[in-house]
């Protein structure tokens, strides 16, 4: 075969049409891509604006550095990556999905963007909204679905992700109802808008379908990153959607043709150049060949030349091609070239010829050369079943279209127009009624009714298309044969998968990576299960595709965080006298949500200073802490008591009124899950104090036992955390500090003893009083409402003053406590120790016939001598400070790895009372060392320490006693 023409016109300036279009050119925008300064008009995308700036090459691929240009015209491009840097930076966005604002900076990037360096200043924020019928697509079937749906009275839910309705209607010149398609879009939305029941969201793309009706959509709510935003209107908006019936009417994606070297810049679907001409008024290039396999592609053609594109040829694979196609591009004086293939391209920023051959002969040298700047590609279309596949319909493969298609009903859902398959546009108008039939009838808005989906068969003077993944390759390897340009992945890497042993297109997908980018594979998925159909011999049903899986387009984390961010993310939960702690300088630590004074620095002090000051302050005169943050339970009902005696390790139905029980309790493991006190206020009442960080935990905890396995129990159980503000008041002088403030109640030892608690009043205000004491001092906690903390934590300052009393933070309480060996649960356990471990056999009653935990006790793991047991350990140098969760090993050298650890160390301070650094450890056979030597280590070396009893002050509880 000859050569054709010389080469391809020069192209013009401004690829934009002097008039067409959905854009504004009234205004102009100024933009910046890759430095250049380029023009635009609202309405455009940055894709529409840098074709009509002539602007081809966007960047290049991530392997090989090979340019690449815009593909298509929406989400199914895989080469049109953007890094966006002003109005605010954001990575990896599609030139064809970005729309165009005035200012906007962006350049081209190879699969690899760059985060802001400074935080999003913009809103994101999420809605909830229940409905009948969610439609997803405002295309032909999906307005027709909404409005015979909202006709019949039914709440309507119309999402659909481009920036105005219409679905392919914006990209052609269709007429529906002997009308421009888009003037019968614009009468459809507007009756919509009529209707109360009827959300339209535009410019929302669903990108999951979940169980039972649920859907996750990203709604963008400004053109592009926040520009221009209204006030106080977020940039982005999560839709959490329920509805009872689903409606997918959500298109198709045309399929590319695979030939060498088919990835250059100017090489696009037709789809897309039409949807270009159409919609942004922009000729995607000024000397057109057009390949195809389908008939939609002669649409383009002819739409391009009566532009004033001049289109060399349709080179069409199919021995017939169809006759309205053929006899339409004759009177455009378009030739069409039946059973030929484009074999290759030629071209460096862009493409600049095609070779052409017989589809039965591609060798090169019989093939024939057609300059040109635009190369338009059909393969046929697959429908978007990506949200069906989600929502866990099964799919089949239709030979016809050589494609996918749903393969079965699925419950709650129903696929509509090209989605479903159906090829014209007279019969996706209805598809879409005869679904929103369907889902009125499940709904039982509608009465049953046979109803017959319409045919997928083309229509008059239309052909099949003809199912061509590849084009033979005979002089080559597939090396240059591109199936998912993202991923620089070619039909030799396809061919590599198998021949290393990959059967599975999943197995070939994680091999290759194609179907992994952006794009998730909407273009070269099912391509790729064709073309590794072929090479293995196998029917492509057979073959399938891989797993559609959420999100259908990439979303940010912004967009799925929401509001939860910044001091959201995870809320900040402040004590009722949060002000107080902060005007005396209180250093902060976060325990659970919690913002709790870890210590308060006086001048010049440092941590452990401040830290001992605090210690001594309690161990000898008084010291105040604010312990609000204990999780506090009411535990009511008759049952009460049989209740929690199944959730403690003791008894608690045996508790006084007036009474309190320290108690502990397990998970079904008999492993420590929480601990704390109980207050019994009435014969079935009881209040439950918890561990500050596991507060919700429990509360969550015994609710599911309630709920799930002992419904029978008559019990209730509300948390009453934030209502009641806790003010231990510790130390020798406490009961001083307590007797003034409240000095009608009887504070001596023999009215008031340990473990009991007294109701009082200050003025009208009830107070409860409780001898409890997690410092091994004499101590009361001081229980108010939350309304009054404040100025009952002031009056007892107050009354202290002269007592020197000492507001104390966390790190004193853990030093206290740890030097009686208290355990915090989650520090001093780790999910494998039991109470018997820590010491505490005690607490785990003998009498009850069972609660959680109590088989696993006598199991022969939990019953060895040699498990883990809290200890002390005491430092032969008394000044080191042993790191928490070092090491502990039992010889003063390290054998050959793997080194046999004897425990770790949970707990380690420096100890005002003792003078010296001590720490609580986990050994084995702890209890059985004391007065032993173990080694720690210690920044790469070892140090002995005594192994000693776990309480190091008053062993006896003369002073908790008072």
């Amino acid at each position: 075969m000859s050569d054709v023409g010389e080469g391809p016109t020069t192209s013009a300036a401004s690829l934009r049409l002097p008039s067409g279009g959905r854009i504004d050119r009234t205004a102009t925008y100024g933009f910046t891509f890759d430095g250049r300064r380029l023009t635009g008009h609202p309405g455009d995308t940055l894709a529409s604006a840098l074709l009509a700036n002539d602007v081809h090459r966007i960047t290049t691929s991530i392997k090989l550095g090979r340019p690449r240009g815009i593909g298509a015209a929406w989400a199914e491009d895989p080469n049109g990556l953007v890094q966006i840097e002003e109005p605010f930076p954001e990575p990896m966005l599609l030139a064809t999905t970005v729309e165009l604002t005035d200012g906007l900076v962006a350049r081209g990037i190879p699969g690899q963007g760059r985060l802001a360096d400074v935080a999003d200043s913009a809103r994101y924020d999420a809605r909830n909204v229940h409905t009948d019928v969610l439609v997803i697509g405002a295309g032909p079937a999906g307005l027709v679905a909404a409005l015979t749906v909202a006709r019949a009275g039914g709440r309507v839910v119309l999402v659909d992700e481009q920036s105005e309705a219409g679905g392919s209607l914006l990209g052609s010149n269709d007429r529906v109802d002997d009308r421009p398609g888009l003037d019968w879009v614009g009468a459809v939305t507007a009756e919509l808008a009529g209707f109360a029941d009827v959300r339209h969201l535009q410019r929302t793309t669903a990108f999951g379908y979940f169980d039972d009706g649920f859907v996750l959509a990203l709604e963008r709510r400004t053109d592009h990153l926040g520009a221009a935003a209204p006030r106080n209107r977020s940039r982005q908006r999560v839709w959490r959607i329920r509805a009872r019936h689903v409606v997918i009417a959500t298109g198709a994606h045309e399929r590319p043709v695979v030939f060498n070297d088919n990835d250059r810049p100017g090489i696009m679907l037709a789809g897309g150049a039409r949807t270009f001409l159409h919609r942004y008024g922009v000729l995607a290039g000024r000397d057109v060949v057009v390949f195809t396999t389908d008939d939609s592609a002669y649409a383009a053609a002819v739409d391009l030349a009566a532009a004033g594109a001049r289109v060399h040829a349709v080179v069409d694979a199919r021995a017939e091609t169809p006759a309205a196609g053929t006899e339409a591009c004759a009177r455009q004086g378009i030739e069409v070239r039946a059973g030929q293939v484009v074999i290759g391209t030629e071209g460096v920023e862009r493409v600049a010829a095609v070779r052409v051959a017989a589809f039965g002969d591609t060798s090169p040298a019989r093939s024939e050369r057609i300059p040109c700047d635009l190369l338009l590609v059909s393969g046929g279309w697959n429908p978007a079943v990506h949200l069906f596949s989600q929502g866990g319909g099964r799919l089949r493969y239709d030979g016809r279209l050589g494609a996918f298609v749903p393969g079965e009903d699925l419950s709650g859902t129903t696929v509509a127009g090209a989605a479903a398959g159906v090829v014209e546009l007279g019969d996706c108008l209805d598809d879409g009624r005869v679904a929103a039939e369907a889902a009125l009838t499940s709904l039982g808005m509608r009465g049953p009714e046979q109803r017959v989906a319409p045919s997928t068969e083309p229509g008059p003077g239309r052909l099949a298309p003809l199912v061509l993944w590849r084009v033979p390759d005979p002089d080559g390897d597939g090396t240059t044969q591109f199936v998912d340009l993202q991923r620089d992945a070619t039909v030799a890497d396809i061919a590599r998968a198998v021949g290393a042993g990959m059967r599975t297109v999943e197995h070939i997908k994680r091999y290759t990576t194609i179907g992994t980018a952006h794009d998730q594979g909407k273009t070269s998925g099912v391509v790729a299960s064709g073309i590794a159909a072929e090479l293995t011999g196998r029917p492509v049903e057979d073959m399938g595709t891989t797993t559609f899986r959420p999100p259908y387009t990439p979303v940010a984390f912004a967009a799925l965080a929401g509001r939860h961010r910044g001091a959201l993310f995870d809320p900040e939960r402040t004590t009722a006298v949060h002000a107080w702690h902060l005007a005396r300088g209180a250093v902060w630590e976060d325990v659970g949500q919690w913002k709790r004074p870890r210590y308060y620095p006086l001048a010049g002090e440092d941590m452990e200073t401040a830290v001992l000051r605090e210690c001594a302050a309690v161990r000898t005169g008084v010291g105040m802490i604010d312990g609000s943050t204990l999780g506090k339970i009411d535990v009511q009902g008759p049952d009460a008591g049989v209740f929690l005696d199944r959730i403690y390790t003791n008894m608690m139905s045996s508790l006084k009124v007036g009474s309190i029980r320290y108690g502990v309790m397990c998970r079904a493991d008999g492993m420590v899950l929480d601990d704390g006190t109980v207050l019994r206020l009435a014969d079935d009442r009881f209040l439950a104090y918890t561990t500050t960080g596991s507060a919700a935990a429990v509360v969550d905890w015994m609710e599911e036992w309630r709920q799930t396995e002992w419904p029978d129990l008559r019990v209730y159980l509300t948390s009453v955390t934030e209502q009641w503000a806790t003010f231990p008041v510790v130390g020798p002088r406490s009961r001083d500090v307590v007797g003034a403030v409240f000095a009608d109640v009887d504070v001596s030892k023999a009215a008031f003893p340990f473990m009991t608690w007294r109701d009082t009043t200050i003025g009208d205000v009830p107070v409860r009083l409780a001898r409890v004491s997690f410092s091994g001092e004499l101590a009361y906690e001081v229980n108010v409402g939350a309304w009054y903390a404040e100025a009952l934590w002031d009056r007892l300052m107050a009354a202290g003053k002269q007592y020197g009393i000492t507001p104390y933070g966390t790190e004193t309480m853990h030093v206290l406590r740890a030097e009686k060996a208290y355990p915090i649960v989650g520090q001093d356990t780790d999910g494998t120790v039991t109470p018997q471990d820590l010491g505490m056999d005690w607490v785990v009653s003998k009498k009850k016939p069972d609660f959680i935990g109590k088989r696993s006790f006598a199991r022969a793991e939990n019953r060895r001598p040699d498990r883990k047991q809290l200890v002390a350990l005491l430092p032969q140098d008394r000044s080191l400070l042993l790191p928490e969760g070092a090491q502990v090993v039992d010889g003063p050298a390290l054998p050959a790895p793997p080194v046999p650890m004897l425990g770790h160390v949970t707990s380690s301070y420096h100890s005002a009372e003792l003078d010296r650094s001590f720490a609580l450890a986990l050994v084995k056979a702890g209890r059985s060392r004391v007065g032993e030597t173990v080694y720690v280590t210690v920044a790469g070396s070892l140090v002995p320490v005594e192994v000693a009893g776990p309480v190091l002050v008053d062993p006896e509880g003369a002073r908790r006693d008072g």
